[in-house]
C-alpha cells in the first residue's frame, strides 16, 4: 500500500509539472509575435531601451527569464564595485522596459538560478518555444548560429546603422553641382548621402580625393562635410593663386613708392615767381592722389571681403539642412 500511494504521488506530480509546462507554453504562443529571451549582457549594456523605443521590436514580445535577474543579484551582491554598478543598470533597464509604453516586456518564470548555466537555459528556451536570443554575448551568439536559433545582437545593429565613412577616411568623390556657399562643391556616395566638400568649387564635374571632417543626422537624412586632400588641388586655382599673390606684391610696392612722390610734388611750385600759379600746381596734385588711392582700394579686394560680415556655423547648418530637404 505504501508503494502504491508513492507511486500515485509521483504520477500526480508528474501530471502537474507536464500541465503547467504546457500551460506556459500555451500562454507564451498566445502572445503576439514571437518570442524574445533577454540575455544579462544586453540588460547591461543598455542599448536596449533605444531599440525598443524605436519601435523596431514590433509585435515581438521580451521575455526577461526569471534566471537572468537572479544572475543581475548575485552580481549586484559581488565585491567588486565596477561589477555592483554594471549589474543594478541592468536591473534598473529591467524595471525600466517593464513601465515602457508600447513594448512588450514580461518576467518569465523559469526558476531563480539556472544549474546548467544561464546561456544554456535561454537556448533550451529558445528551442522549446520556437523564439530568438537577444545577446550582445560573441560566444552565445556563435553557439546558437550553430544550433540554428535566430539571434537579435544589439551589436551587429549598431554596426549596420554606423556610417559608411568615418572621419579621417579619405575616397575619390565626383563633385557634381554647388554648394549652398560658393565656395562649396556637393557630391553623393552610392547611398545618396549628400557630401558637402569645402573650397571646393573650381573643380565641379570632376573627380577629387576628399577627406571626411564630420556628419550631421538630421530628420530628413544624414550629410557628411569633406575637405579636399592638398595633392587633388587643380593647376587651375593654384595659378590663380600665384597670379593673386603676385597682384598684392605689385600694389604694394606701388603705395609705397607714390607717397614720396606726392610729398615731393610741391617742390617744382618754388621755382615758379608767382603765388597763384602754386596753387594751381597743389590743386592739380590732388586729384591724383585721390585716383591713387581709390585704384589701390579697387585692386585690393581683402578690404572689400572684410567689411562682409561672416555668417555663423548655426546659419550655414541651418541653410545646408534645408538644401538637404529641398533635394
Amino acid at each position: 500500500m505504501e508503494l502504491l500511494i508513492i507511486i500515485l504521488l509521483l504520477v500526480i506530480a508528474a501530471e502537474a509539472t507536464y500541465l503547467v509546462a504546457v500551460n506556459t507554453k500555451k500562454s507564451v504562443s498566445k502572445k503576439a509575435g514571437r518570442p524574445i529571451f533577454v540575455d544579462t549582457s544586453v540588460l547591461i549594456d543598455g542599448r536596449i531601451i533605444a531599440v525598443a523605443q524605436s519601435g523596431f521590436i514590433g509585435s515581438d514580445t521580451l521575455f526577461i527569464p526569471r534566471s537572468v535577474v537572479g544572475e543581475l543579484q548575485y552580481l549586484a551582491d559581488n565585491a567588486d564595485a565596477e561589477k555592483r554598478s554594471r549589474a543594478r543598470h541592468g536591473l534598473d533597464i529591467v524595471a525600466e522596459l517593464q513601465n515602457m509604453p508600447g513594448v512588450k516586456a514580461e518576467l518569465f518564470q523559469d526558476g531563480s538560478k539556472a544549474e546548467e548555466g544561464v546561456d544554456e537555459r535561454l537556448l533550451k528556451l529558445a528551442k522549446q518555444y520556437n523564439g530568438a536570443v537577444c545577446t550582445i554575448d560573441y560566444n552565445l551568439n556563435k553557439v546558437a548560429q550553430v544550433e540554428n536559433i535566430t539571434v537579435l545582437n544589439v551589436n551587429d545593429l549598431a554596426m549596420s546603422l554606423r556610417m559608411a565613412y568615418l572621419p579621417g577616411e579619405k575616397m575619390l568623390l565626383e563633385l557634381t553641382q554647388k554648394g549652398q556657399d560658393n565656395h562649396q562643391a556637393v557630391g553623393h556616395l552610392t547611398d545618396g548621402t549628400m557630401v558637402v566638400v569645402e573650397r571646393a568649387s573650381k573643380l565641379i564635374g570632376q573627380t577629387a580625393e576628399i577627406e571626411f571632417i564630420r556628419s550631421l543626422q538630421t530628420a530628413a537624412g544624414k550629410m557628411m562635410f569633406a575637405k579636399l586632400v592638398e595633392n587633388t588641388r587643380s593647376d587651375s586655382s593654384k595659378k590663380s593663386e600665384r597670379s593673386y599673390t603676385k597682384k598684392e606684391k605689385v600694389t604694394q610696392p606701388k603705395r609705397q613708392y607714390s607717397e614720396p612722390a606726392q610729398a615731393a610734388a610741391p617742390a617744382p611750385a618754388a621755382f615758379h615767381s608767382d603765388s597763384n600759379d602754386q596753387r594751381l600746381v597743389r590743386r592739380s596734385t590732388r586729384p591724383q592722389t585721390q585716383s591713387n588711392e581709390s585704384s589701390t582700394r579697387s585692386s585690393n579686394p581683402a578690404r572689400q571681403k572684410q567689411t562682409k560680415k561672416p555668417r555663423t556655423s548655426a546659419q550655414n547648418e541651418a541653410s545646408l539642412i534645408e538644401m538637404l530637404n529641398n533635394q
